[in-house]
């Protein structure tokens, strides 16, 4: 029965000249909603249908992860980015035909029309055009694919599909040897649905390569720019100096006005002057403390 733990699941040579048979196996797996393990430019993958709710549900279990983590998706072609996101900024769309196929994912605003759940994905898209020629022949049969590293949550990603195999045992249907995966490293991702492509995590792509393409890129540490209203340079420090400032200021005012307040009240019984010294005083004028 399809979409259930498997008791036998089937490798396949995904090398060479003989791919017909890993390629139906693995097309049928997708289709039956089921998972397949495939080799990428990077690290090995874990696929399942991007358009089958209960296969992307099957995929997060099979890795111990949560609907707050989505998968990302492949596709086959650059062209088919417009088909999976909207609004990609020309700086971005820069990127991914630099970059595509290869080992740069990117953070998309998401078709609304697509039919789809990969999880809490917050209306955005992760995709990537993987640099393997076999797996993007696959993604053209299957269409786009919900894919996440190869391994359990937490462990390191698979470099083989042995190595896969002892992770994902029976969770999956179908194995695609492609041999040792050459990358080793996971992509690069770059988020676009900002005002500026921001670098999320650096993988296989430095973050000098994509300023090279694209100059605006911001890295992964780069501080957001400070609000109109804010003083950008204003440090902690200088934020507390001007409070102590302001609290001595204010401790000196009080002192002052202390002082006026015990001068201008009378210690002792007034004296009563005489006619005669009152005229000799000058009503308007204080007398000097």
């Amino acid at each position: 029965m399809s979409g259930t733990i498997h008791s036998v699941s089937e490798r396949f040579d995904f090398t060479g000249d003989e791919l017909a048979p890993a390629y139906r196996a693995a097309v049928d797996a997708i289709e039956a909603g089921d998972l397949v393990v495939l080799p990428t430019d990077t690290v090995y993958g874990l696929a399942a249908d991007a358009f089958k709710a209960d296969a992307v549900q099957r995929l997060l279990d099979a890795k111990g992860r949560g609907r707050d983590m989505p998968p990302p998706v492949l596709i086959s072609v650059v062209e088919s980015l417009d088909a999976l996101a909207t609004d990609v900024p020309d700086n971005g769309r820069k990127l991914c035909e630099e970059f595509w196929p290869g080992p740069l994912t990117v953070i998309c605003h998401a078709q609304t029309s697509l039919m789809w759940d990969l999880g809490e994905t917050q209306g955005t898209v992760a995709l990537r055009v993987p640099d393997h020629e076999n797996t993007r022949e696959l993604l053209s049969r299957t269409g786009p694919l919900a894919v996440s590293s190869a391994n359990k949550s937490g462990q390191p990603a698979a470099l083989d599909v042995y190595d896969a195999e002892e992770q994902l045992g029976e969770s999956v249907a179908v194995y695609l040897d492609g041999g040792e995966a050459t990358g080793g490293q996971p992509s690069t991702i770059v988020d676009l649905t900002g005002d500026t492509p921001r670098v999320v995590r650096v993988g296989a792509l430095t973050l000098e390569q994509l300023r090279a393409v694209v100059p605006e890129v911001a890295g992964e540490s780069d501080e957001p720019p400070a609000e109109p209203d804010e003083k950008p340079d204003e440090t902690l420090d200088e934020k507390l100096d001007e409070t102590a400032e302001e609290k001595v200021e204010d401790e000196a005012d009080e002192k002052v006005e202390d002082e006026a307040d015990e001068k201008a009240e009378p210690t002792e019984e007034p004296v009563v002057a005489s006619k005669e010294d009152e005229a000799k005083t000058d009503p308007d004028v204080r007398p000097a403390d």
